[in-house]
């Protein structure tokens, strides 16, 4: 049987009509999970058929649960070969709202996600990359369970706040600094359910290693943050967890090194900061072992 083609990035007037499925909603809860997923990943997480996700892919963008950024366009136009990205859109949104109780706010989503810019789909597709291999490795196993930020257990204090995956700590000179990353998850194991807090920045080399002005943004000053996080417990005090884990992964080989030179010049807290780059074989059957280097160059496991 065979499927006309349809434009990548334009919804046509009459297309065949769909009635929504469980593995429609998973399809939707799992992108609004990770904000940007493209189609392989999509399937990698729901499972089944791959060509099967792919068409109820397509369904769901041409009946508007899902959209395309439109900054990949140009890419496809080239003779690209990577698979479609996809975020959610307003009648998606609308779905999980309904079927989930999700507070969704009511803006217009599939404007949101169509218009993002290129270098901001980049850097959350790389963040969907580490956490689709975390989420993945984690569901192989037994002993260890992948816990995403509203999955995590706040104190009261914190879950009533507006922005609880952010937080300022206040450094040497009085000067606040505003620490916001990428992504906040726990990695609960063993019989007692401990948790490792992990704070994910995922470096696409876009940001400078360290500058001559101290108060100018550098990753250098991002690891500074983080350190006197770890001093003031605030891992403890607004996640109720005491065990955390700086987790920067890069791009290429060399800025992790120059990363890893930074951490070990921070002072205290040596032992959270780890360093790994994409491209050392990062993958579900990787991302949990000693792929990971510490400040002292030694390998080591998430989970150690």
């Amino acid at each position: 049987m065979t499927f006309p083609r349809h434009p990548r990035f334009r919804r046509v007037d009459k297309f065949v009509s769909m009635e929504m499925t469980a593995r429609d909603t998973e399809i939707l809860r799992m992108v609004n999970r990770h904000r940007f997923l493209r189609s392989h990943q999509i399937a990698d997480l729901v499972g089944g058929s791959r060509q099967q996700v792919l068409r109820r892919l397509q369904r769901l963008y041409q009946h508007s649960y899902l959209e395309r950024p439109a900054c990949q366009i140009d890419y496809y136009q080239q003779g690209g070969s990577r698979s479609i990205a996809y975020g959610l859109a307003s009648r998606g949104a609308a779905h999980l709202r309904r079927m989930d109780d999700i507070p969704f706010s009511r803006m217009d989503w599939t404007s949101r996600n169509r218009s993002v810019k290129r270098l901001f789909l980049e850097h959350a597709l790389m963040v969907s990359d580490i956490m689709v291999a975390l989420e993945i490795a984690c569901r192989q196993r037994e002993d260890v369970r992948l816990l995403i930020e509203h999955e995590i257990p706040l104190p009261t204090t914190t879950r009533n706040e507006r922005a609880p995956f952010q937080w300022t700590v206040t450094g040497s000179g009085n000067e606040k600094l505003g620490v916001i990353p990428d992504r906040v998850f726990a990695l609960e194991s063993g019989d007692k359910g401990e948790r490792i807090l992990c704070f994910l920045e995922a470096d696409r080399g876009t940001m400078p290693v360290e500058r001559a002005k101290h108060d100018a943004t550098s990753i250098a000053r991002k690891l500074y943050a983080y350190s006197l996080t770890w001093k003031v417990g605030i891992h403890r005090s607004r996640f109720g967890i005491s065990r955390v884990r700086v987790l920067t992964v890069t791009s290429i080989e060399s800025r992790c090194e120059s990363i890893r030179t930074a951490a070990s010049a921070v002072s205290g807290g040596h032992g959270i900061f780890l360093q790994t780059h994409i491209t050392s074989g990062f993958s579900p059957a990787t991302c949990l072992a000693p792929l990971w280097r510490s400040t002292t160059s030694h390998l080591v496991s998430l989970l150690a």
